[in-house]
């Protein structure tokens, strides 16, 4: 095993705050979601990574398939920060790949195998409910 990278943030001021990283190349300013404040929020940044990370996942997926992907692949990811009177806070997603020009057949394989591979999705699986699904 082998260390590819590590990110590194410090965050100042929890949902209304800041996060910079050490290299000063993120810089964002943090608001709660659905305020009016002029920051994003860290479901965002969340469904950012994971739709970023899981194109990765795609192209090593269609790697082993054989398969040539879109140029105008896309993933809309969704990320529901939810509370439950038993469980407390909870996040919950949908991540819904477009791949232009593919039998449905072959996107959702691309898709079903991306989710195995993907870090982001086995940082997730069996914690919160995701979905993923070709469109």
């Amino acid at each position: 095993m082998s260390i590819l990278y590590t990110a590194k943030t410090t965050t100042t001021g929890g949902r209304n705050g800041q996060s910079r990283s050490d290299d000063n190349r993120l810089d964002v300013k943090l608001s709660v979601p659905g305020s009016n404040g002029a920051g994003t929020n860290p479901e965002q940044l969340f469904a950012a990574g994971w739709s970023a990370c899981f194109i990765g996942a795609i192209g090593r997926a269609a790697q082993e398939q054989g398969v040539t992907l879109p140029a105008d692949l896309s993933v809309a990811a969704e990320v529901d920060l939810g509370s439950d009177p038993e469980q407390g806070f909870f996040l919950q997603a949908r991540l819904n790949v477009s791949l232009p020009g593919l039998e449905h057949a072959v996107a959702q394989a691309l898709v079903d195998r991306a989710h195995q591979i993907c870090p982001y999705s086995k940082a997730t699986r069996g914690n919160i409910q995701a979905v993923v699904s070709a469109q």
